[in-house]
């Protein structure tokens, strides 16, 4: 009789097990009193019955949900606020009768709306019409060959180089910066550039969407006052 036993649980593997059950879902809800039997271990110490378990298994997995469904609808409720401010810029730009108000209106909302320390535009032209000017070949263009290149905006932690070119003139240390490409078509116009004294404030891993309709809302802005 042992050795029948023996034989039957060699021939009955965890693999066989977990396949039949897997085959019958339908398996514990016509034997309901075998959930009150079959103990597992818990992490907390002991046992507890398969139902129990159950339990808590689902109650964590909805605990997990809840914290995910709560980062979605924060994610929802920042992209809200990013496309609020996004359409306050595009009035204020629309409202601008130059370009210097347009570099304002640009500098002023994204110092407020965005909570840039730092906001400077440079544009690509002759720098004796202004001081948002740089040549062709001046050196903050030409640090960020890149830029141009991929068309996408550079979030982070910039070198040392590239945030002496953007920001000539900011008194206290940049630790985090945007940098966002100003085209028109395939022209270039010049950088959008966003410093902050927070290192977590621009990062590479965020969202790089809204950057870019911005650089192609203050590309419009820009490249429509330029032709007037």
């Amino acid at each position: 009789m042992s050795t029948h036993t023996n034989l039957a649980e060699d021939a009955l593997s965890e693999e066989t097990v977990e396949a039949w059950l897997r085959a019958h879902p339908d398996f514990f809800e016509r034997h309901v009193a075998l959930l009150d039997v079959l103990r597992l271990p818990h992490p907390s110490g002991g046992a507890v019955s398969l139902i129990e378990r159950q339990i808590g298994w689902l109650r964590d997995k909805n605990r997990q949900m809840e914290r995910k469904l709560m980062d979605l609808v924060q994610v929802a409720r920042e992209n809200e606020r990013l496309s609020q401010r996004m359409h306050q810029l595009a009035l204020g730009l629309m409202d601008a009768d130059s370009l210097d108000a347009v570099l304002a209106t640009t500098q002023e909302q994204l110092r407020t709306e965005f909570r840039a320390d730092h906001v400077v535009v440079w544009l690509l032209g002759n720098p004796a019409e202004g001081l948002h000017f740089v040549s062709e070949g001046d050196v903050c263009l030409q640090r960020f060959e890149p830029l141009f290149e991929n068309r996408r905006p550079l979030c982070g932690r910039l070198s040392d180089e590239q945030l002496t070119a953007l920001f000539p003139d900011a008194q206290d240390p940049i630790q985090s910066a945007v940098a966002v490409p100003l085209m028109e078509g395939s022209r270039r116009m010049g950088i959008l550039a966003l410093g902050s004294r927070e290192d977590t404030r621009f990062h590479p891993g965020m969202g790089t969407l809204f950057l870019g309709y911005l650089g192609e809302i203050i590309s419009h802005a820009v490249a429509t006052r330029l032709k007037g």
